[in-house]
């Protein structure tokens, strides 16, 4: 396993880590018993970091999470979650007030079961109502759950880069880590052109959704994806290429994230063992000649000169949701 420092935390965290969102029903549905194995494994292997979130099944992934390390020693791993982004009914999902903000870190430290998280991020910022908020309240907020030991670090994890880019310059509380996901895959590798700037600032790079949350993967993405139905077409073509040649996308997905420079940590959401190993092999002996070939058709075929995104799908249906809430009032 490699391992990379975190910015200038001095924290070093394996270059592949675990997240969260598989130990609740986002990608599958939720089995206790196998998640609990699955934490312990990827501990056994090498992996010191855990991501998670209260957002992540409403605590089911924190609560999972905590129930496996009861045993294992607080020195040996690394683990973050977030704050901001919590409940699936819409008029309750987002909330970046400080007092929210407190009772969240409070009641992520009680699931967990632990003292204190070494990092802890501003969830999906995008959907703060100004970014003032963020800056006034959330991040104080944090600042002062520092200060009483409840957590060593702050970050802020999004999927606009630009706009984590602003805090990281508009803020006067440090920010130690970013987290950016689906911007290092094979259809939007924009994240490279960030990772410069971000090191220059002393602040650490933590990626995640090497396979575009599940787009690129055999199986294809869960029904709640929100990519447009052009991207997951084009991606569906990239799958069924893989499958004519006996290759897993997902297999030559991760690679390539994976290889990507100035990342100190990949998340990746294993849902079961093999998973697990399928990617510690991809990252310890890369890919076998064919599936080299493969990968390289695939750049060619379906995503040379291309960016594939969803930048301005979530944000706006989620507006129009609070609109209509708003004159149902």
């Amino acid at each position: 396993m490699r391992y990379n420092q975190l910015g200038v935390t001095g924290i070093e965290l394996s270059h592949v880590s675990l997240g969260g969102a598989s130990f609740s029903h986002i990608y599958g549905n939720f089995d206790e018993e196998r998640s609990l194995e699955l934490i312990k494994e990827t501990l056994k292997r090498g992996v010191n970091y855990l991501e998670t979130g209260p957002w992540y099944g409403q605590g089911c992934s924190e609560k999972t999470i905590g129930k496996a390390l009861k045993d294992v020693p607080r020195e040996s791993f690394f683990i973050g979650s977030k704050v901001g982004r919590y409940e699936q009914d819409t008029s309750k999902m987002f909330d970046f007030t400080a007092e929210k903000t407190a009772v969240g870190v409070d009641n992520t430290l009680r699931l967990l079961g632990l003292d204190y998280v070494d990092l802890i991020q501003v969830h999906d910022v995008t959907f703060a109502p100004d970014m003032s908020v963020v800056l006034k309240e959330t991040l104080p907020a944090l600042e002062q759950a520092v200060r009483d030991g409840k957590a060593r670090f702050i970050g802020i994890a999004d999927y606009d880069i630009d706009l984590m880019k602003e805090l990281v310059e508009e803020s006067d509380i440090k920010i130690s880590a970013v987290l950016s996901y689906a911007k290092s895959t094979l259809f939007d590798n924009r994240l490279q052109n960030y990772t410069k700037y971000f090191k220059n600032k002393g602040v650490g790079v933590i990626n995640a959704a090497a396979t575009g949350m599940g787009l690129l993967t055999n199986m294809g993405p869960r029904p709640w994806h929100p990519a447009s139905d052009d991207v997951k077409a084009i991606c569906r073509k990239a799958s069924d290429f893989c499958k004519e040649r006996n290759v897993e996308l997902a297999r030559i997905a991760t690679w390539f994230t994976l290889s990507q420079p100035g990342i100190d940590t990949n998340i990746c959401g294993f849902y079961n063992r093999s998973q697990l190993i399928d990617t510690l092999d991809v990252l310890e002996k890369g890919l076998t000649e064919h599936e080299q070939n493969v990968l390289n058709e695939v750049q060619l075929r379906f995503f040379d000169k291309i960016i594939l995104h969803w930048d301005d799908v979530e944000l706006p249906a989620y507006r129009a949701k609070m609109d209509e809430l708003l004159k149902a009032r």
